[in-house]
């Protein structure tokens, strides 16, 4: 038996338990987290064609596909994601599958802009991460908690691979049962279902690079993404303890404002190209790093009104959204959005109250004294 022969038949398993799960007799909805990378458009393709391989007449469960937009994604990677999405969404009527695409954001409040440029949040790092919770959990949560909500539970269908790397098999073994579902531990009412756990990542690839995609075309665009930023994914998240790949030292793609790697070599690898347009991006995240943590742009006090390095000054809020605006004039792609600048202005003044009154309280202690 050669290695395609030996793919095949692990294919087949894996599908047949898609179709085997599908076909149970309850009702709960299927979430399927897409982040665009390989690992969860194989679980996609799987599904697409796991399902068209069933009767029209059995195929009633809905399917939900959910990608998450944290608004700072890298535009060329989100560009392809959109395309994916665009796609199979057109493709959906021909296909009759009962699938909804949907696109998770974070709220206006909790974008990286406004806690950055609104709040003072430093730039993100190892261990001040604030990043991942309010971008990428939290939406996909918020999506998945209100399908439990109206429909009792749901099954959430997520493309971890337990040798995809150390942390994602201590990650798995935490989901490990012995039964094909196993209850999310921090979303009561969602069960989590991974059928492509025990491939390999060689066995993901020769599989995408073999097979047309079932809504259209073919995983070209995908091997060029990767092999252009010779890195993997940040994945879909809904797991505080499955971050590892999100802002590590392996090359990866994600947020192009990621400050928690050194160095972006990816973004900045997809740029040389073609994109050479967007290297302001590249240069202007570079600066953020270093300009969060330069004391001269910290307040004295911390947001809870304690000593200590706090906040970034007005100043040094100001400054950062005058070069972002700049910036985004300059690659003539949006950054961020009118009503994130409206956020921004009135935790401002929220903000400048709050100071005026510690102040004033201080000054009324010291006559007092």
């Amino acid at each position: 038996m050669n290695n395609l022969d030996s793919l095949q038949i692990k294919i087949e398993e894996v599908k047949n338990a898609i179709k085997d799960e599908y076909r149970a007799q309850h009702n709960r909805p299927w979430i399927i987290g897409f982040s665009g990378g390989k690992d969860s458009t194989l679980v996609l393709h799987l599904v697409v064609e796991s399902l068209m391989e069933l009767p029209w007449s059995t195929r009633a469960r809905p399917v939900h596909v959910v990608a998450n937009d944290t608004l700072v994604e890298s535009p060329i990677v989100q560009a392809y994601v959109d395309g994916i999405l665009d796609n199979l969404q057109h493709a959906l009527d021909g296909l009759q599958l009962p699938f909804t695409v949907a696109k998770t954001t974070p709220g206006v409040d909790q974008t990286f802009w406004v806690n950055l440029i609104g709040r003072g949040y430093p730039a993100p790092t190892r261990k001040f991460r604030w990043c991942t919770d309010r971008m990428k959990i939290r939406p996909t949560t918020e999506f998945v908690k209100s399908e439990v909500a109206m429909e009792g539970e749901v099954i959430l269908l997520l493309g971890v691979r337990r040798s995809e790397s150390a942390a994602r098999a201590a990650s798995a073994r935490r989901y490990d049962n012995g039964e094909r579902l196993n209850a999310h531990n921090d979303i009561p009412g969602c069960l989590v279902f991974r059928p492509i756990l025990e491939l390999t990542t060689d066995e993901v690839w020769e599989y995408l690079m073999a097979v047309p995609a079932p809504w259209g075309g073919n995983h070209q665009s995908l091997v060029k993404l990767y092999k252009d930023a010779m890195g993997g994914e940040c994945p879909m998240v809904l797991d505080p303890d499955a971050q590892p790949s999100c802002g590590s030292s392996s090359v990866r793609f994600g947020c192009w404002t990621c400050t928690v790697v050194e160095k972006d070599k990816s973004f900045r690898n997809h740029i040389d190209k073609g994109f050479e347009h967007l290297v302001p991006m590249a240069t202007f995240r570079d600066w953020l790093k270093d300009y969060c943590y330069d004391d001269v742009n910290r307040m004295k006090q911390r947001r809870n009104g304690q000593d200590g390095i706090g906040p970034l000054t007005f100043e040094a809020r100001s400054t950062i959204l005058t070069r972002l605006l700049e910036l985004q004039e300059a690659v003539k792609v949006q950054l961020i959005s009118s009503q994130e600048i409206k956020a921004i202005h009135a935790i401002w003044q929220q903000d400048k109250s709050i100071n005026l009154m510690r102040k004033a309280d201080r000054l009324l202690a010291i006559l007092g004294e």
